[in-house]
């Protein structure tokens, strides 16, 4: 059972922070939503209305306060084929779908089998999206000329290196303000001041729009268009789930409070269905606003509800003022953020590492900055990392082997009996030249799987066919239920042992 969120940040909320750390993520998560919504072939305001309606859902229904989510590209990506080839409904309808999978992973109580991600898939993960992050920034440097040069490059970089500073010094002199919003005013006031040229939002794309509206998304509602959007649906929806799950254990970790994954991945589900329905292209957390937000000092929903009502307010009526905002200040703030999200502890500790450990990390980060994909990162992390403790788990078999004064030999196991060490498991007994009782201790060992059990049998009637006797002695309890599961299958003598409560099989 997860435990229950720490209330006390909840009880005594500092509002202002809260207030002023929403309205900074709505001003990062504007350039990024529009971005990615360009990116897919879609309309502006399909991200824009992404940012506000997976903001809200998930403020009032997440099960992580202080986690920020929106229109992330990690999601919007999975869809651009999908777009391309079958239409924006087909995408509505995709949406829709991978909320409703989402939705299923928390009522099932799925959300939990992220914990059995390992710290170095973790530190791959964050580094390869510290990555991903900062030359997404440096692309802004980019005009529809190719890259900026002479003084438009030069006042870009000026404007961003300003940025940069203000976040780095000024919470040096106070932190009753948020850095990175008062880099991005300061920025603003001093274009608009002097009259600075320099790329604004504006030149993405405009954010001025009207309230999102209920729409049933245009496609035949039959097998054909299941399978369409199946698969692109249950992409999304893995990839969005890693990459929210991920970020709640993060905040967890910043906050020292417990997050609750299930009730997340409902909320997060939930939010999809409403994009999917209202226009928006769905979204999940992110990491990159979730640590401005975390940054600025909120840790309670007020922060991302009020994040997710500044996008609306922006797209119904501020739209004039947002789109004057230099891009410069809002790179800035994102290479800063870049540079907080690096897990630069993973280079002092490097050397303390297993060197299996080290290349997880390292193929996570690759796999994440190359392909972009969240999920199959983090995935291949997991299964190498299950293959290497399988490896060495399984050669740390062994037996002791001594003969009592009955005349009865005793093989005295240390270390698990499962898939990976049953063939080492066996070559351990001398079946031929063997007593005519024998005993195999698990006091230091236990019996893990099927293949476990298949090799117990293997060696029971290995010594049966010779007229020998085998038994089992200092089973635990799961390890004798498992026996028990499967009796049809293997028939074992199993010693009786009151210390083990071990019950002879019936």
């Amino acid at each position: 059972m997860e435990k229950a969120i720490d209330l006390r940040p909840v009880l005594r909320p500092n509002i202002k922070n809260e207030i002023l750390a929403g309205l900074t993520v709505a001003m990062t998560m504007i350039p990024e939503s529009l971005s990615f919504a360009i990116l897919a072939g879609l309309s502006p305001l399909t991200g824009l209305y992404a940012a506000f309606l997976m903001g809200l859902v998930t403020a009032i229904l997440g099960g992580r306060p202080g986690m920020v989510s929106g229109g992330a590209g990690a999601t919007v990506v999975v869809l651009i084929a999908l777009a391309a080839g079958q239409g924006v409904e087909y995408l509505f309808a995709a949406v829709v779908l991978a909320g409703v999978l989402q939705m299923l992973v928390g009522v099932f109580k799925l959300g939990k089998f992220v914990r059995l991600i390992p710290q170095p898939v973790m530190y791959g993960f964050l580094n390869g999206l510290a990555i991903i992050i900062f030359m997404a920034q440096v692309q802004q440097f980019k005009s529809a000329d190719g890259w900026m040069q002479g003084p438009a490059l030069y006042t870009m970089a000026g404007l961003t290196l300003l940025t940069i500073v203000i976040v780095i010094v000024l919470p040096k002199f106070t932190k009753a303000i948020p850095a990175s919003l008062v880099a991005i005013l300061i920025v603003f006031g001093l274009v608009m001041l002097f009259g600075v040229d320099t790329k604004k939002v504006i030149d993405i794309a405009s954010v001025s729009g009207s309230l999102p509206s209920f729409h049933i998304p245009q496609v035949p509602i039959n097998l054909d268009t299941l399978k369409i959007i199946f698969p692109y649906s249950l992409v999304m929806a893995g990839v969005g789930l890693i990459e929210s799950l991920l970020t709640l254990n993060m905040v967890d970790e910043i906050t020292g409070t417990k997050g609750k994954s299930n009730k997340e991945a409902i909320a997060q589900g939930t939010a999809n269905i409403v994009n999917g329905f209202f226009g928006g292209m769905g979204g999940c957390a992110m990491v990159a606003q979730t640590l401005v937000n975390l940054n600025a000092g909120a840790r309670t929903r007020i922060s991302a509800l009020i994040g997710a009502v500044a996008i609306l307010v922006i797209i119904l009526i501020g739209a004039p003022f947002i789109e004057q905002i230099p891009m410069a200040a809002l790179v800035g703030v994102m290479m800063m953020v870049a540079i907080g999200t690096f897990q630069w502890v993973s280079f002092r500790i490097i050397n303390k590492f297993p060197k299996s450990d080290i290349f997880v990390g390292m193929l996570v980060a690759a796999i994440t900055v190359i392909l972009h994909n969240l999920a199959l990162a983090v995935l291949v992390g997991v299964v190498i990392s299950a293959l290497v403790f399988a490896w060495d788990n399984a050669k740390r078999i062994r037996a002791r082997k001594y003969t009592n004064d009955q005349g009865v030999k005793h093989y005295v196991l240390y270390g698990p009996l499962f898939f990976g060490s049953a063939t080492a498991f066996l070559e351990k007994f001398d079946i031929e030249n063997d007593p005519d009782h024998v005993v195999i201790d698990f006091k230091d060992s236990r019996v893990v799987d099927m293949t476990a059990i298949d090799a117990l049998n293997k060696i029971t009637e290995k010594y049966a066919k010779l007229g020998k006797t085998l038994h089992l002695k200092h089973l635990s309890e799961d390890c004798r239920l498992l026996l028990s599961n499967a009796q049809e299958m293997v028939e074992i003598n199993v010693i009786e042992d009151p210390t083990y409560r071990v019950m002879p099989k019936g």
